[in-house]
């Protein structure tokens, strides 16, 4: 019985030795990312061997290592470590030809593999812009077109107008296993593009941070003035400074001055300089429109500003006359007044004609006073005519 149970736990042990040893002979690996141009180690282990070789294959079954022996002539590639259990090697200034899937063999009976699969990343190469035109004018309508080249996978653009993010139109081409990028960014150009700067921003896998790429945009365009005064209240005696604020591409120049569509009248009084008009000494001669005139290649603006000079005891009103002037009249207020001076005109009209013959038709009564009762023509005459004799009748006269 004992004899028994010992052959019995003899086989045991050796059928699992057997079985740990079957198992450890299975080699094991790992897939491999590598950006291209860098360096790829392949390394295959076994946790159990019996001295048997461990050997290192290509995607085209090119043998690379058979234990410690270089199998195949690339300087590329070197051996780090081989032993009964490690096989691992090299692969320096790694291209995208070296991508595919590697095979590590474990040369027992039968030979047993397991497959590695080296993935190379294409670094992009840094973006261009193009499709500025220096200066652009204001109206015209551009393309932005930004490229990057070489990636694997695709890599991915991104369009930013000053911080904030545009959208473009992306197309992608493969190259061989590569790919070139390509997004178009199309805008109508405004004054407000003048100065704003447009990026374009590469982003790949194979980057630490995202390559970037700037142009700022010039825009030229017309003129835009903007009268600005010293004094609310001009009023008679004061010194009072008109300035003529402007923008545009080119800065416009020079800035023209004019009063009432001509010269300036009183030269020693009213000095030009630069953008700035000064009256030193303000009189009632000064009230009139004033008008600057700038201009540059793309146009000519102007703008005007009414000035009335108060008297010089003048309590002023409450809110600034020159704008007044510059908005010009109220339209309704003036259309409410003349409606309300016809209609009382028209009541006035109707209330003197009830008046006027209300009184035309009393005197023609009492004129005919006696007649309107004759019961024909001829009565009515001879009782129209009494009436003028008792008329006369009544009449005094005074010696």
């Amino acid at each position: 019985m004992m004899l028994k149970q010992h052959l019995i736990f003899i086989l045991y042990s050796l059928c699992a030795s057997v079985f740990k040893g079957s198992q450890g002979q299975f080699p094991i690996t790992q897939n491999v990312t590598v950006v291209e141009g860098g360096t790829a180690n392949m390394t295959c282990r076994v946790d159990y061997n019996d001295n048997t070789s461990l050997q290192w294959s290509n995607p085209a079954q090119q043998t690379l290592f058979f234990g410690d022996k270089k199998a195949l002539r690339d300087h590329r590639i070197e051996l780090v470590r081989a032993t009964s259990q490690e096989l691992t090697i090299r692969i320096n200034d790694v291209s995208l030809s070296d991508e595919g899937q590697y095979t590590c063999s474990l040369f027992t009976m039968p030979v047993k593999t397991t497959k590695a699969f080296l993935t190379v990343l294409g670094v992009p190469s840094r973006p261009e812009i193009t499709g500025f035109t220096k200066p652009a004018m204001e109206g015209d309508e551009i393309t932005l077109t930004c490229i990057t080249s070489d990636s694997k996978p695709a890599a991915n653009i991104r369009w930013f107008r000053n911080d904030k993010e545009v959208q473009g139109t992306t197309e992608v081409n493969a190259t061989g296993k590569s790919f070139t990028v390509r997004s178009n960014l199309l805008f109508q150009v405004d004054k407000r593009d003048d100065g704003v700067a447009y990026t374009c921003s590469v982003e790949h896998v194979s980057l630490y941070k995202p390559y970037m790429t700037t142009e700022v945009l010039e825009v030229h365009y017309a003129p835009q003035l903007e009268i600005t005064h010293s004094l609310i209240i001009p009023q008679e005696g004061q010194y009072f400074k008109l300035e003529c604020v402007s923008i545009g591409n080119p800065i416009p120049e020079p800035v023209l001055w004019s009063k009432d569509g001509g010269e300036l009248p009183d030269i020693e009084r009213m000095i030009v300089e630069g953008r700035e008009l000064t009256i030193t000494t303000l009189n009632k001669t000064d009230n009139g429109t004033y008008r600057c005139e700038a201009s540059n290649h793309v146009g000519t603006s102007f703008a005007e500003y009414i000035l009335f000079v108060y008297a010089k005891d003048f309590p002023g009103p409450t809110t600034d006359p020159n704008a007044l002037g510059q908005r010009g009249p109220d339209h309704a207020l003036i259309g409410g007044v003349v409606a309300v001076v016809v209609f009382i005109t028209l009541c006035l009209i109707i209330v003197l004609g009830r008046y006027l013959a209300r009184h035309k038709g009393t005197y023609l009564t009492h004129e005919a006073k006696g007649a309107e009762d004759a019961p024909d023509a001829d009565t009515a005459i001879i009782n129209a005519e009494g009436n003028h004799v008792h008329a006369e009748e009544k009449k005094e006269y005074f010696i």
